[in-house]
């Protein structure tokens, strides 16, 4: 990102305006709308939601008047608007995926079904896609990569979301000669896997939050799904399912986490290098733990002030999720540089725990739910036993027989909806890869 203000600055002398469309103007859009809109070189020239309010506020926000905002009711429309230089609102999401001067594609919905379908079609028509929906991300981050590479375009995670935050972490680290050991983030909201969203009502709406969304947060599964964003895009996995999740302060540097990350052999808690984790009381940070075995340069890091080592932690004590995702935009167009990408295949999955006893018969739903939360596994466990990929739990999966809570749910237990683009979509990615998940 260094320069990149300059670079946008130079767009905007030159008139070349990165025209970005956005689909979905909740809180996270919202935000975006009015960041892009402060921004020189980049604009957010369409935005859709199945609230049209929530476009027009998006862009009230950003301090656009109602004279440069237009109504499209039609892609021709959209197309027109777009050419006079005006800001267009939309209840219809398919426009941003093939509105002639949209350069990027960016879904922050956080509903999956929604998140693949607006990716394909952007990519289809050469639209570089942001994906801020980590849940598809890790359910067909591989197929839309490589969907992204046939058609010459970027797919890509967003700077701000902690995967991409601490992506830019873990190359700071290697561009540097460090191996890194542990990589991660923060959590401050504490687990409760009982949660739902009656429970977290009155603290959803003091806050001004979906409670599916503050209980996605608590029960733990949005932490596990930025885990395996993360495992996805780097081949690091969980040391265990669900990670050890262990206590540290921000304080001297994170330097609790020098030695808690040491190997069982050494005093510590891991089982082995390599690992994705979390880490209670540090949010909202993501950080890389790293180590070297050159005597000159852990003198100097000592010298530094980092610690005596042999390990060392890099914090970063923000993301600002929404509001940086524009960097993410530019650096696509300008540099043709993604923030987070899959590798070729899944490394680890996000699998479906029950939350509760559930019985034969039952209806079950997904994230923020009452019934299921998201936990972390390799993707060769997975595999092996057969466990539930969870964003492919909906409303329409059906328990197949009784189990109790705690149970991680395997493919034998469920009755899935196989009617949608996601599942179907992700058979595709297993067949890819040839890697044996037995779906239907």
């Amino acid at each position: 990102m260094l320069n990149m203000d300059k670079k946008l600055a130079k767009r905007e002398e030159e008139g070349k305006i990165i025209r970005a469309g956005i689909v979905g103007a909740g809180q996270m859009g919202r935000g975006m709308v009015t960041q892009m809109a402060l921004m020189k070189g980049i604009m957010p020239a369409i935005v859709s939601d199945i609230k049209f309010e929530n476009v027009i506020n998006a862009f009230h926000y950003a301090g656009i008047s109602d004279e440069d905002i237009a109504v499209a009711k039609t892609l021709e429309e959209a197309n027109l608007y777009m050419e006079q230089g005006k800001y267009v609102a939309t209840e219809n999401s398919d426009f941003i995926s093939h509105a002639n001067l949209v350069e990027v594609a960016i879904d922050v919905t956080g509903v999956p079904e929604v998140g693949v379908k607006i990716a394909i079609d952007a990519m289809n028509n050469k639209k570089h896609v942001v994906m801020m929906d980590v849940e598809t991300d890790v359910v067909i981050g591989s197929y839309l990569k490589k969907l992204g590479d046939k058609n010459g375009v970027i797919y890509t995670g967003s700077a701000g979301d902690e995967p991409g935050a601490v992506m830019e972490l873990f190359s700071f680290a290697r561009a540097m000669g460090m191996e890194v050991v542990v990589m991660g983030k923060g959590k401050n909201n504490k687990l409760d896997y009982d949660c739902n969203p009656d429970t977290v009502l009155e603290e959803a709406t003091r806050r001004k939050m979906s409670p599916r969304m503050l209980t996605s947060f608590k029960d733990g599964t949005k932490t596990m799904v930025e885990m395996t964003a993360m495992s996805n895009a780097t081949g690091f996995v969980p040391d265990v399912i669900g990670g050890h999740g262990p206590a540290a302060s921000p304080k001297d540097r994170c330097a609790e986490l020098n030695e808690i990350f040491k190997l069982k052999k050494d005093g510590g808690i891991l089982s082995r290098h390599g690992v994705v984790e979390y880490v209670n009381g540090i949010a909202p940070g993501v950080f890389v733990t790293v180590t070297t075995k050159n005597e000159e340069i852990a003198y100097q890091m000592g010298y530094h002030s980092m610690g005596p080592g042999p390990l060392w932690t890099l914090y970063r004590p923000y993301h600002l999720c929404n509001l940086e995702t524009p960097l993410t935009v530019a650096s696509i167009v300008i540099d043709g540089e993604p923030t987070i990408i899959p590798l070729d295949g899944p490394v680890s999955e996000c699998i479906t725990v029950a939350k509760r006893d559930l019985k034969a018969g039952e209806t079950i739903d997904g994230i923020g739910g009452y019934t299921t939360y998201g936990s972390i596994a390799t993707a060769q466990e997975t595999y092996e036993k057969g466990y539930v990929v969870y964003a492919l739990v909906n409303k329409n999966t059906r328990m197949k027989c009784d189990v109790k809570k705690g149970t991680l749910l395997t493919l034998d237990m469920v009755d899935l909806d196989t009617s949608t683009q996601l599942y179907q979509v992700r058979k595709e990615q297993d067949k890819m890869y040839n890697n044996g998940y037995a779906l239907k």
